[in-house]
């Protein structure tokens, strides 16, 4: 059975987890409406993914305007 011979340090044990940490998510900026968006994604506002179209996006509506 493999069992330590000696406790592990906390110091080894974090430099081991050095490499861990999560790493900021990139965006770039949607070529049509000029908001970030994920790359390699639908942009959420607009609906264009490489220079055409491919999610309608429908007009908000207000609910509460008694027009």
């Amino acid at each position: 059975m493999a069992v330590p011979q000696n406790r592990t340090t906390p110091s080894k044990r974090n430099m081991r987890r050095s490499h861990h940490a999560l790493s900021a998510s990139s965006y770039a900026e949607c070529p049509n409406c000029g908001e970030l968006q994920r790359p390699h994604h639908v942009c959420g506002s607009c609906g264009h993914y490489a220079g055409r179209e491919v999610v309608s996006m429908v007009e908000e509506l207000d609910l509460d305007d008694e027009s």
